[in-house]
């Protein structure tokens, strides 16, 4: 398919069932889109922390989770909440999110602006990764470029 880059909120966008967000690697969640996915999925969180405490999470690295038909995939970016995002790290937990997205039979995946936010890297560097994984895979990527809060994603 394509990557496709909207405007909207991926919490208020109806019919989502796989969502990904950047994450660090030390088990914290404290800011940022990090904390919707704390407060939206506490059972995750917790195995998020107990996965990066293990040195079992590390950069480059998916932790996928799924519960009553929604699906996480957490992306080790970065080392930790005071370290920048790495673009490496984001091109191979990407490539790894739609390898497991097309093994499990997702066929789209909502996330933010990866990397770009907190994680400090220029967020043109981090579309073009987007763009290039985008064309080359069957999974719809809807990255949400410009949040809007409690508005379905949309072009």
């Amino acid at each position: 398919m394509a990557v496709t880059f909207e405007c909207g909120d991926i919490f208020a966008t109806p019919g989502i069932v796989a969502l990904a967000h950047g994450c660090n690697c030390a088990g914290a969640m404290g800011k940022g889109v990090a904390v919707s996915f704390k407060g939206r999925f506490p059972v995750m969180y917790d195995e998020y922390r107990r996965r990066c405490k293990a040195g079992e999470f590390t950069l480059g690295d998916v932790f996928y989770w799924e519960s009553s038909g929604q699906a996480v995939f957490n992306l080790g970016t970065q080392k930790s909440w005071k370290t920048p995002a790495e673009l490496w790290a984001i091109d191979k937990s990407l490539r790894e999110t739609i390898r497991m997205a097309e093994s499990k039979g997702i066929s789209e995946i909502a996330l933010p602006r990866v990397g770009a936010g907190l994680g400090g890297l220029n967020w043109s560097s981090v579309r073009e990764v987007l763009q290039s994984l985008g064309s080359s895979t069957a999974i719809h990527l809807r990255v949400c470029e410009e949040y809007v809060e409690g508005r379905a994603l949309s072009l």
